[in-house]
């Protein structure tokens, strides 16, 4: 744990060297991972919004390769499209900081990664740990979207975008997790 996910692929990588047949799918720098998002989801999200394009993008930091995909393949397609990723502001690499132990789940790996181009997206969004349970605890309570911390992240990031954005603004973002996974931890949600 001390160690982060940097650790984590230090480790994998020992039990690859040390296992016969093992191949490492190393989802941080695999090149398959943007592509894929840029073949499908992209294209999904064109079809789904043909008749009235997206405007911005918001979306949480993993691997990168979703961000990535998605970004360069939509610009190519939307004139004016912004696409940013959201970061723990516990560690925030991708805006220059350094990596830090935090507690948003699946986001904040303490490294950029090789799949998040960087030149591809128009910034990234600071969330704090608290910004992100309240907004997950939001959508559960408002929206009836029992979301987990990460997705919490998102709705947070776009809640501090939108003042920024012309009216009418069309934001697309991404909720990765479910809020289950997080139900034993102590007051992720209210107990109403």
């Amino acid at each position: 744990r001390e160690n982060g996910m940097k650790g984590a692929i230090e480790r994998a990588q020992e039990l690859v060297d040390q296992t016969d047949g093992a191949w490492m799918p190393s989802q941080f720098d695999n090149s398959a991972n943007p592509a894929i998002h840029a073949s499908t989801t992209a294209h999904e999200i064109l079809a789904d919004f043909a008749d009235a394009p997206i405007d911005v993008m918001i979306t949480g930091v993993g691997t990168g390769g979703h961000l990535t995909g998605c970004a360069e393949e939509l610009k190519k397609h939307w004139a004016g499209f912004k696409a940013y990723g959201v970061e723990p502001e516990l560690s925030p690499v991708i805006n220059g900081g350094q990596p830090g132990p935090h507690p948003i789940q699946g986001i904040g790996a303490g490294f950029i990664p090789g799949n998040l181009h960087t030149a591809a997206i128009d910034g990234a969004i600071q969330v704090g740990a608290e910004e992100a349970k309240e907004m997950a605890r939001r959508a559960a309570r408002e929206e009836g979207m029992l979301v987990g911390i990460s997705s919490g992240a998102t709705l947070a990031a776009i809640a501090k975008k939108l003042g920024e954005l012309p009216a009418g603004a069309r934001v697309l973002g991404f909720n990765y997790d479910t809020g289950e996974r997080y139900l034993s931890v102590p007051d992720f949600l209210p107990v109403e």
